[in-house]
């Protein structure tokens, strides 16, 4: 009988409030934040710091890595690391439209100023054209070696400086940047490169364009930013040679270098934007400061122009020997970057700032609201004010998600509250409503349990401290030196009366749990009762300790240690039962099975080990991951096993048949810690991507059968579409292709319209190695006994003895097997003879049988005499080669009458 399991999905994601693979954008009305959430978009409202809608998608495992909104406010387009582009609507929170063009992570996204057009950037290094209306790819272009880093369109201008009113599908321009150095315009009317800018010696990451279309910045590796000048005579002109220098005859160039203006930060540059509405430019860089810059006004300049003016004539008089110079100075009056750019405010953030965001609207003082995006999971908005030097913070988002990744996990023993902790904070959750109860600072922590009936929680850090905290007034209420190096594993003892601690200084601790009354309030004031931990015995070890693990009943304790060894003692004498060697490196976790009977290990050299703990001898040893395995605990009450490891995956398996049954694919970053439901229906997984899943355990059956078919499909599916790529040299030479890309659906499309391959082969022929239908008849008359083969063919009716002529006819010709050919041949001739002979259409079956045969038989007759001359030539060889004479040494012995003794001669063969 089949065995069946219950399958797990996904539940629930929390803990993310913005991952750092993409921007986050403002909502139309600056009152909401459109943030990345891994593979989701999290809405959330910034004044009261709560979520208040979610973008998912069931088919969408990828995470985001761009966000783009429309000029209607509504829609945004998001793009995906698998390449595919959803727009979304926030009104509904459904997404209608899904463009797959791209090969690689879509990187940069822009919609026109009508909002009907969208162009992709992508690291396949491609441009994609959509049309919103059609839901169509309109074309492709190509011409960047490198990942394209951002893109934006430019309305088509009219002589004389005006700019054009038709707004359709080929009009205007587009400008894109890339990694490799280059900024590209690209005509849309006809679909090609118009002109090439080196724009910085290195990676060009971010570039923007000012609301009047006519002023460049871009931004690369430098401390600097460039500002260029887009010439709208030359764009609208086209192509013209410059009259200022005929000699060379070049061509006016439509983007013009204008200057440099000097950053404070010395890193790249991430971000740069210009306001939409108010003349202000900002600038970021991957460190924990946004640049503000102000763009002087016309009147402005001309005041700064005439004050250095002044200053020069002023020099000019100090200096009056170095006439030439000072023509120079004077003559000087040309209007500098640094002139028209300056700078103005620093927004200092709690974080290293990913991306920011300046809001649409002013609020009455004047002053602007900046969205910024942290890489350690925070929001928060500043408020940049006119009259303020250094901005305020308005709003923070942060106590819903860890600052770094989530090291260890714990449930109450009612599975209703989650514990997490990470680098510096615990955090409390409910499970069911996924909402953060209490938020406390603690140590780095690596280890956590819930103590006494869910009213304490102890963490091991990683400076050896044991830290107590009481959920009920949500403090610290004793921190407790318990080693001298990193607590890397501790267990409450099976009968709730104490725990063990497992430490980098080679001690395992025991301890037991105490009550002490203390009067903070002095000795008149009330008396209050709480936990603390006594320490009771410890046992040394020649190694750092790694993990500690009681049976559950308590009559063993496992300690793994960094020589990769997992030593087993009695937990009442401490002596020395079992070793469990075998790993190739050190074990960071194990779990022993509810019956006492199994212990499981996982290992850092990518396997896991499942052992008998009677004798210690191992059961099986399984390649598990394709990375070091973090955690492995048994399901209560069964032998099945999860799994998590660094390679991102969450594996279940069967501890008796060594089988994987499910893998559970989600997280984006290595999965360090898992918590299981008492009753194995609730599992809880934290990563290093700051998000904590929930998978839980459905009615629907999984079989394993179905599970490797499904997994075999996927493989098939993946390789075939990639396949369908084109990606020759010659496709990739062409500047315009078509936008879409080979998936399965438009496979499956195709096949609908068009009769396309032939049908698949049996399945049958397939797992027998892709036989053809003649191989695999001739392979089941060959497998009938040579006695029976004669009535095996007297129950062939004669329909099937003229089908079966046919294969004969195959067989003979392709010379396969001749002797069983002819005797079931001749077989069937004497049998069904009055019935071939009366039937005309079998005589040019038989023609071509004889033909076959014929010179089938000549083949094997010819065959056979030359391989009988051989051996005869063989054996007339061997006999000349090991045949010796041998006679008698004595000559002519005299015999007693007189007469001699002939010479005698024998044979021998070697």
């Amino acid at each position: 009988m089949v065995k069946s399991y219950l399958r797990y999905e996904p539940c629930k994601t929390f803990g993310v409030i913005t991952s750092s693979l993409s921007n986050a954008v403002f909502s139309g009305d600056d009152k909401l934040a459109i943030a990345p959430a891994l593979e989701d978009v999290a809405i959330w409202d910034l004044k009261k710091g709560i979520l208040i809608g979610k973008w998912h998608d069931v088919d969408n495992k990828s995470e985001v890595i761009v966000i783009a909104k429309s000029p209607n406010k509504i829609d945004y387009a998001v793009g995906y690391a698998d390449g595919s582009i959803r727009i979304w609507n926030i009104e509904t929170s459904s997404s209608s439209i899904i463009f797959n063009g791209h090969r690689g992570a879509v990187t940069a996204l822009t919609f026109d100023k009508t909002g009907t057009r969208l162009a992709s950037g992508s690291k396949d290094t491609d441009l994609i054209i959509w049309d919103i209306v059609g839901e169509v790819g309109l074309y492709r272009m190509r011409g960047h070696k490198d990942q394209v880093t951002s893109i934006q369109f430019i309305s088509r201008p009219l002589l004389g400086g005006h700019k054009s009113k038709d707004m359709t599908s080929s009009s205007g321009y587009l400008l894109s940047s890339s990694k490799d150095t280059l900024l590209k315009l690209w005509d849309l009317s006809t679909q090609h490169c118009m002109e090439t800018v080196v724009a910085h010696r290195s990676e060009v990451w971010d570039f923007d364009i000012s609301k009047d279309e006519k002023m460049l910045v871009t931004g690369g590796e430098d401390a600097e930013f460039k500002v260029w000048i887009i010439d709208h005579e030359v764009l609208a002109k086209g192509l013209e040679i410059d009259d200022s220098n005929k000699e060379e005859n070049e061509i006016k160039k439509t983007i013009q270098f204008f200057g440099s203006v000097k950053r404070e930060g010395k890193d790249r540059v991430v971000t740069i934007k210009f306001h939409p509405n108010s003349s202000l430019l900002g600038v970021q860089g991957p460190g924990k400061s946004v640049e503000i810059y102000r763009i002087r006004t016309h009147e402005e300049i001309k005041k700064k122009l005439s004050r250095r003016k002044k200053r020069q004539k002023e020099k000019q008089h100090r200096d009056q020997d170095e006439n030439d110079f000072m023509e120079v100075n004077v003559e000087e009056q040309q209007i500098r970057a640094e002139d028209l750019i300056t700078p103005y405010q620093i927004i200092r953030t709690d974080g290293k700032v990913r991306s920011f965001d300046f809001s649409m609207i002013e609020d009455k003082n004047g002053s602007i609201r900046v969205l910024t995006s942290l890489t350690n999971n925070m929001l928060e908005v500043y408020t940049v004010n006119l009259s303020d030097i250094i901005p305020s913070k308005l709003y923070s988002i942060d106590l819903l998600g860890h600052r770094s990744d989530i090291r260890t996990l714990s449930l109450s023993s009612d599975d209703n509250l989650l514990c997490s902790a990470s680098k510096d904070t615990l955090k409390i959750w409910n499970v069911q409503t996924t909402s953060c109860i209490q938020t406390m600072e603690c140590g780095f922590a690596l280890c956590s349990t819930f103590l006494q009936e869910n009213r304490y929680v102890v963490v091991g850090t990683k400076s050896g401290d044991l830290e107590l905290f009481d959920l009920a007034s949500a403090s610290l209420i004793e921190s407790i030196k318990a080693h001298d190096k990193a607590i890397w594993s501790l267990q409450v003892r099976p009968d709730k009366k104490g725990l063990v601690t497992g430490s980098a200084d080679t001690n395992v601790k025991f301890w037991d749990f105490d009550i002490v009354e203390e009067k903070p309030y002095g000795e008149d004031g009330p008396v209050f009762r709480r936990l603390t931990l006594v320490h009771t015995r410890t046992l040394k070890m020649s190694d750092d300790i790694l993990f500690v693990r009681y049976s559950p009943n308590q009559k063993l304790i496992a300690v793994a240690t960094l020589d990769a060894t997992v030593k087993v003692f009695y937990s009442d004498t401490l002596k020395f039962f079992l070793s469990l060697y075998g790993h190739k490196l050190p074990v960071l976790s194990m779990d022993i099975s509810s019956d006492n009977k199994l212990i499981v290990t996982g290992s850092a050299d990518k396997n896991i080990k499942i052992w008998g703990l009677d004798f210690g001898d191992c059961h099986k040893s399984i390649f598990a991951h394709q990375d070091s395995i973090m955690f492995v605990q048994f399901v209560a009450k069964t032998h099945h096993i999860f799994t998590a490891s660094k390679d991102k995956l969450i594996k279940y398996w069967d501890g008796d048949k060594f089988e994987n049954i499910m893998k559970l694919e989600g997280h984006h970053g290595e999965v360090w810690a898992l918590a299981i439901g008492k009753h194995g229906d609730l599992l809880i997984s934290g990563s290093h991507d700051r998000s904590i899943r929930v998978w839980e355990q459905t009615d629907e059956p999984l079989f394993l059968e179905e599970e490797r078919e499904k997994e075999l499909e996927e493989l098939y599916e993946s390789t075939l579409t990639t396949s369908m790529e084109k990606t020759t040299l010659e496709d990739n030479a062409v500047e315009v292709s078509s936008a879409g890309k080979q998936t399965m659906e438009t496979l499956k499309a195709e096949r609908g319209k068009d009769p396309g391959p032939p049908p698949k082969s049996n399945p049958i022929l397939v797992a027998l190695g892709n036989l053809t239908g003649d191989q695999y008849v001739l392979r089941v008359i060959e497998k009938v006994k040579s006695t029976e083969l004669e009535e095996a063919l007297l129950v062939l009716p004669f329909t099937k003895v003229i089908s079966l002529l046919r294969y004969l006819d195959l067989w003979a010709k392709k010379e396969i097997n001749i002797t069983l050919t002819c005797r079931i041949l001749f077989y069937l001739l004497k049998v069904h003879h009055d019935q071939i002979v009366a039937n005309r259409l079998m005589r040019p079956r038989l023609d071509s049988l004889r033909i076959h045969i014929r010179t089938a038989l000549k083949h094997q007759k010819d065959l056979l005499g030359y391989n009988l001359a051989a051996l005869k030539y063989i054996k007339r060889d061997w006999e000349a080669n090991s045949t010796s004479e041998f006679f008698d040494p004595l000559l002519d012995n005299e015999l007693e009458d007189g007469s001699s003794k002939k010479r005698k001669f024998i044979n021998v063969t070697s």
